[in-house]
């Protein structure tokens, strides 16, 4: 059966080109700006919902994966989308750069410390993708290390589905140009300007490098049981809908359901 999420999938194996997927689209959309965004809450509920029988159940859990380039929309995704789930059901860990007892480790030791335990909806904004795109980047390890990362992630990921735990890995995939219009907003904005850092232009500066590394990082681990999905996220309307279409379908797969309840429930008198 086709899904609004299979039209961002990235197949297992399949060819990719960032550059041959335009960031402004919003095919498959219900409606315009004003109609999508009015379903937003209906699609909130839906996951609410969803998220409370997976709380519940507390057999399985799922890890949704956010990442993008500065000014991508991680943080207007989970405000957004996430907004309507119970807290109690809910971790948000937003990875940081990694301080010295977290080098002192192997790249996926925080990582791992963070995963949601069954019953939880986790979410991970930027995740263990840096340890193959920022250090690529900056050139802070060797290619002789961060290339064979694609192969130990992968069976990371496998084992976490092993375990019960679902993985969905989304790439916020925005123009430049766009990226252009929000750092600008953020400077123009007092109430934006804290999130404004001069260092960000110069990882704009590094704008064709970054997309060649996540181009390659996306390709090479994007699986069956952990796959990528690449959102257009120029229109942020747009970007919130496809989010919570992607991560309400594949709750649905996970169908979680409520326990059953004790037994002789029906015998019980409360006076």
């Amino acid at each position: 059966m086709s899904r609004d999420r299979d039209r961002w999938l990235v197949k297992p194996g399949a060819s990719l080109s960032l550059a041959d997927r335009d960031p402004r689209d919003t095919t498959g959309a219900p409606g315009g700006k004003k109609e999508t965004r009015a379903l937003l809450e209906d699609l909130g509920t839906e996951l609410a919902g969803l998220q409370e029988r997976l709380y519940a159940e507390s057999k399985q859990a799922l890890l949704v994966v956010l990442q993008a380039i500065d000014a991508g929309g991680k943080d207007g995704t989970v405000k957004h989308v996430f907004h309507g789930v119970n807290p109690q059901g809910v971790r948000v860990t937003s990875f940081k750069q990694p301080t010295p007892e977290e080098l002192a480790h192997d790249f996926l030791w925080r990582i791992h410390a963070n995963v949601p335990p069954h019953g939880y909806l986790g979410i991970f904004n930027r995740s263990h993708y840096e340890d193959v795109l920022i250090v690529r980047v900056h050139d802070l390890v060797p290619e002789s290390v961060w290339r064979p990362r694609y192969h130990h992630i992968n069976h990371f990921e496998a084992l976490l589905h092993d375990a019960g735990i679902r993985v969905v890995k989304l790439f916020l995939h925005i123009s430049r140009e766009e990226q252009a219009e929000r750092l600008r907003a953020r400077l123009a904005d007092p109430t934006k300007q804290w999130k404004f850092n001069p260092a960000d232009l110069a990882e704009r500066a590094r704008w064709d490098t970054y997309q060649v590394a996540y181009q390659e990082a996306i390709r090479q681990t994007s699986t069956e049981h952990a796959p990528w999905y690449v959102i257009p996220a120029d229109r942020k309307w747009f970007r919130n809908w496809a989010v919570s279409r992607i991560v309400i379908e594949t709750l649905e797969d996970m169908d979680p359901r409520y326990p059953e309840p004790a037994a002789g429930l029906d015998d019980i008198t409360i006076t």
